[in-house]
C-alpha cells in the first residue's frame, strides 16, 4: 500500500498553526467494507491528524502551548524545541508492497513533523527517547556516543496476554465487549496504584486502535528515571498469577496494601463481569464450577465435595454471584476464620494460608493487569504514537477518558471511512452559512471529543507543571549567579 502523494500538496497544505483547516482531496466514495486505505489515511494526515497537540506534548516546553489558529500558534509552528529536535520518531511505510521501518527520524519545528508525516503517509508512527543528540545526526556521530537521556514512564497492556482466561469466544487480535472490561480492570488498578502510590499526576490513557491499552506517565520525575528504576516500578505491579498447569499464584502474606486495594477494586468486576453467564461464566455452569472447584488446594476437598454436590442438586437455584459468596464463606469457616468455627486438627499452617489467599488469587488470576514488562522497562523503547490510525482496523488510537473508563468502546471508535464520512456531512450541512469563526476539520467531527479532552485535561495541567518548573529553574540560577556575584 504505497500512498500516492505529490510533494507539491504535501508541502504546500501545511497550516499555519497546526490544526487549521487545510486544501485536500474531497473523501473518496470507498466501498463500506473499505476501513484502510493509503487514499483514507492521506486525507486524514492532510485534515484531521492533531500535529498541535503531539508538538505541544512532546516538546515539553510551556513557550509552545497554543490553541489552533492563534498568533502564537502560528510562530510556535516554526519555531525550534530542544527537546523536541532530540526527539526519536520511527515511522512504517509501505512501498511497492513491502512495508519499511525507519528509525533515528527528528524534528526540530511542528512544521518539519507534520511535513515529514505528510509526505510518507506512514502506517504507523512510533515514539521513542530524548537523546543527547538529535537521532538522525547518528551516523554522523561516534559509536555509542548517542544515548537516551529521557522518556516518557509507558505500559503496554493487550489483551492477547489474557487468552487462557478468555472465555467468550474471542483470542489474538479479536475482542468484544466482555473481553474488553479485562482492559478496564487493568486502567482502574495502574491508574490508582500510579497516583497513589507514586504521586504521578500526568498519565495519559490511549487506545492502541486494536485490542489494547498504552499509558504513557509524564511527569517529570517518570520521564527522568533510570532504566533500573523503571523496572522497579514495573515489578512493583508484578504478580505471578496462576495458570491450569501451575495453579499456584504467588501472593505475599500479609497482604501489601497495594495488593489489597487492588482486590477491593477487582472483585466487584470479577463477580459482575466473570463468574456470571453474562461473562465469562466462571460460576454460570457445572462444567464452569467443578473446573474451578478443582484450583483449591488439596486440603480444602471436604469444601470442594460438600459444594460440589450441593450445587448439582436439581433444587440448588443459587445464583453465580451467591454460589461464589457460598464458596468464600464455607472456605473461612473451613479453617476457623468464621464464627465460632475451628480448623481441622493438625492442619498445617501453610495449608490454611493457602486456603484463606484462595479466593484473592482467584479474583487476582482472572482480573489483575498483565503488563508487557519489558515495554516498560527500557528508556529506548519505542511505542505507538497516540491519534495513529490502526491499519488492520482503520480506528484512531483516540485518548480514554479515565472518568468515563466504563463507558469506552473500543468499537465504537471513530474509524477512516467515518471521519470522512463525518466531513462530507458537515460541509453539506454548512455550506450556506457563514461564519467568522474558523472551525478546524478534527472539530467537524467524532474526534473533537477526544481531543479536547486531551488538551484540557491532560496536556494543559501538564504543561502549567512544566512551566512552574522552568520558573523555578530560573530563579534557582539567579539566585546561584547572584551569590557568586556576591562572593566577590
Amino acid at each position: 500500500m504505497g500512498a500516492n502523494l505529490n510533494e507539491e500538496n504535501e508541502f504546500g497544505n501545511e497550516p499555519s498553526s497546526a490544526g487549521a483547516a487545510v486544501t485536500a482531496p474531497p473523501a473518496p466514495n470507498a466501498d463500506s467494507s473499505t476501513v484502510f486505505s493509503p487514499e483514507l489515511l492521506n486525507i486524514y494526515y492532510n485534515r484531521l491528524f492533531p500535529y498541535h497537540l503531539l508538538h505541544s506534548w512532546l516538546s515539553y516546553d510551556a513557550s509552545v502551548s497554543f490553541a489552533p489558529g492563534s498568533a502564537k500558534a502560528a510562530a510556535s509552528s516554526s519555531s525550534s524545541s530542544s527537546v523536541l529536535s532530540r526527539r526519536e520518531f520511527s515511522t512504517t511505510i509501505s512501498k511497492d508492497g513491502d512495508e519499511i521501518y525507519k528509525r533515528y527520524q527528528s524534528f526540530s519545528t511542528q512544521s518539519d513533523l507534520a511535513s515529514a508525516i505528510r509526505k510518507q503517509c506512514p502506517l504507523k508512527i512510533d515514539i521513542g527517547a530524548v537523546f543527547n543528540y538529535p537521532p538522525k545526526d547518528h551516523k554522523s556521530l561516534p559509536a555509542g556516543k548517542l544515548q537516551p537521556v529521557e522518556r516518557e514512564l509507558v505500559f503496554d497492556i493487550d489483551l492477547t496476554d489474557y487468552d487462557p482466561i478468555r472465555n467468550c469466544g474471542c483470542s489474538g487480535a479479536s475482542i468484544c465487549g466482555k473481553c474488553w472490561k479485562f482492559m478496564v480492570m487493568a486502567m482502574e488498578v495502574m491508574d490508582r496504584g500510579l497516583r497513589e502510590d507514586f504521586n504521578f499526576r500526568h498519565l495519559a490513557w490511549i487506545y492502541s486502535g486494536r485490542r489494547g491499552v498504552h499509558c504513557w506517565v509524564c511527569d517529570e520525575g517518570a520521564r527522568n528515571l533510570s532504566n533500573e528504576a523503571r523496572g522497579a516500578v514495573a515489578n512493583y505491579f508484578e504478580v505471578t498469577l496462576g495458570s491450569d498447569r501451575n495453579k499456584n499464584a504467588h501472593i505475599p502474606h500479609p497482604l501489601h496494601p497495594m495488593l489489597k486495594r487492588a482486590h477491593r477494586i477487582l472483585e466487584p468486576h470479577f463477580i459482575s463481569s466473570i463468574i456470571t453467564e453474562d461473562g465469562h461464566g466462571l460460576l454460570a455452569t457445572q462444567a464452569s464450577w467443578t473446573k474451578l472447584l478443582l484450583t483449591l488446594p488439596e486440603s480444602a476437598n471436604p469444601v470442594s465435595c460438600e459444594l460440589e454436590k450441593k450445587w448439582r442438586s436439581p433444587k440448588n437455584t443459587s445464583t453465580p454471584e451467591e454460589k461464589w459468596t457460598e464458596l468464600k464463606s464455607a472456605l473461612m469457616s473451613f479453617i476457623g476464620k468464621s464464627g465460632n468455627s475451628k480448623a481441622p486438627k493438625n492442619m498445617p499452617n501453610n495449608d490454611r494460608l493457602r486456603i484463606e489467599h484462595w479466593p484473592i488469587e482467584t479474583v487476582f488470576k482472572y482480573t489483575y493487569p498483565r503488563l508487557d514488562i519489558n515495554v516498560s522497562k527500557g528508556m529506548n523503547h519505542l511505542l505507538k504514537s497516540p491519534f495513529c490510525v490502526h491499519p488492520k482496523t482503520g480506528r484512531v488510537c483516540v485518548p480514554i477518558d479515565m472518568e468515563k473508563v466504563h463507558a469506552f468502546d473500543p468499537l465504537n471508535v471513530p474509524t477512516l471511512p467515518q471521519l470522512m464520512r463525518e466531513l462530507d456531512e458537515y460541509e453539506e450541512q454548512n455550506k450556506d452559512v457563514s461564519s467568522d469563526t474558523t472551525v478546524y476539520d478534527w472539530q467537524k467531527t467524532t474526534l473533537r471529543g477526544p481531543f479536547e479532552h486531551f488538551e484540557k485535561f491532560f496536556l494543559q495541567p501538564l504543561l502549567k507543571d512544566v512551566r512552574k518548573s522552568q520558573l523555578k529553574e530560573k530563579r534557582e540560577e539567579s539566585e546561584r549567579r547572584a551569590a557568586l556575584v556576591g562572593d566577590f
